[in-house]
């Protein structure tokens, strides 16, 4: 039998193109499509502000995929977590606590990328891959599977057959739709806006997390922009007053969110556009199907709390990469595919509602629900063992 490629990945976000350049640097031959090409500079309509924090687990991906190189000299170093209750009656800090990667590592939690600039890296990889073919402005339109193969229609009117499809095509994904599998949804009236500021204050590789009501207000360390220091904001609220702060005139919006984040950096300075988004916990009732396998956002979304998303997504690439070198000529056949759900499902299940538990403590809107996250704050962070166990949990150990 004749097939176009070994493996077609529906869907050119990060996690896609990462897993194209991890399953082609690994030598399989990937057809990867995408009906949006990638926004590659930070100052081009419509590119993504957010930032992504690479966990140290991430990192062995990403060598593997041959993007460490280019990607190290834009890494900002994510050397501690700091969470602040600032659930009292006026927006300020009332109870700090520092969880320093030292204490069970001799290296960072992880580093921080802005997306835009993973995208271009990623771009760069793939052109430099013999084995990957890119189509951004491509998207699928059907499939066919049966056992012996795939069979993917593409918008400009091919049809690729292919051994596995690997679904990367985000949290409406059509060919997890075409697959037939289910997916359980949870929603919270939340949105987030994502958005990059300038502070007087350095943030010394501190990633700042506030909780007060409504939703953490989040600040991840960026490289100095125009000479100030640097931060990305991840700002989850209540759907309508996110929707109002995104049209809100500049002046009055830095002043809420100086505000907001309890004036820990000092004024802080818009330095981009604002992005929003909705949030949701969202998981697939199963991780495979018909030779289609299930990763990142198609098979998992959370709320944008302890950087579980996207690392979540890159243990997807590295467990299913890992299957399909050892299938060898049973590339996408139901034992590799039954093999990948057993791995990964259970972790991303347990990650999901531990995600989910703390946005809902995080929404805590009332005194005493706001005092109880606080005292449990407190309480955690007082037990050593507790602690170090659960920085081992946020970097990927169960």
């Amino acid at each position: 039998m004749t097939f176009d490629c070994d493996i077609l990945i529906s869907g050119g976000g990060i996690a896609g193109m990462t897993a194209a350049a991890a399953f082609g640097t690994a030598g399989f031959t990937v057809i990867c499509v995408d009906p949006a090409p990638p926004i590659t500079e930070r100052d081009a309509e419509g590119a993504d502000m957010r930032t992504t924090a690479m966990l140290q687990p991430a990192r062995e991906v990403l060598e593997q995929a041959g993007l460490w190189e280019a990607l190290a000299p834009h890494a900002t170093d994510l050397q501690v977590m700091r969470i602040v209750d600032a659930g009292g009656e006026e927006p300020e800090p009332r109870v700090t606590r520092e969880f320093n990667a030292a204490d069970i590592s001799d290296h960072p939690f992880g580093w921080n990328f802005p997306n835009w600039l993973l995208r271009r890296e990623l771009v760069a990889r793939l052109s430099e891959l013999g084995t990957v073919d890119f189509r951004p402005g491509t998207g699928t339109t059907s499939l066919f599977a049966r056992s012996a193969e795939a069979r993917v229609g593409l918008t400009d009117g091919s049809r690729i057959t292919t051994r596995l499809v690997i679904a990367a095509d985000g949290r409406n994904s059509p060919m997890r739709e075409a697959a037939g599998i289910p997916v359980s949804t949870r929603r919270y009236g939340q949105k987030a806006l994502a958005f990059a500021v300038t502070h007087p204050i350095p943030h010394e590789n501190v990633s700042t997390e506030i909780h007060r009501t409504g939703g953490p207000f989040t600040l991840v360390p960026l490289p100095d922009h125009e000479g100030r220091p640097s931060s990305a904001v991840v700002w989850m609220d209540d759907g309508p007053r996110t929707q109002a702060r995104a049209q809100m005139e500049v002046a009055s919006f830095e002043a809420e969110m100086t505000e907001r984040s309890c004036a820990l950096f000092g004024p802080l300075t818009l330095a981009s556009p604002r992005n929003i988004w909705p949030i949701i916990s969202q998981h697939a009732e199963w991780l495979y199907g018909e030779r289609v396998a299930l990763i990142a956002e198609a098979a998992h979304v959370l709320p944008p709390i302890g950087a579980q998303g996207l690392n979540m997504s890159l243990k997807d690439v590295a467990t299913l990469l890992d299957l399909a070198q050892k299938a060898d000529s049973r590339l996408g056949e139901p034992a590799m595919l039954e093999a990948y759900h057993r791995a990964r499902y259970a972790d991303i299940q347990l990650r999901v509602r531990g995600i989910d538990l703390l946005n809902r403590v995080s929404q805590a809107s009332s005194p005493l629900a706001r005092d109880a996250r606080a005292k449990g704050l407190d309480a955690l962070y007082a037990l050593a063992p507790v602690r170090k166990m659960l920085m081992q949990m946020g970097l990927g150990a169960r």
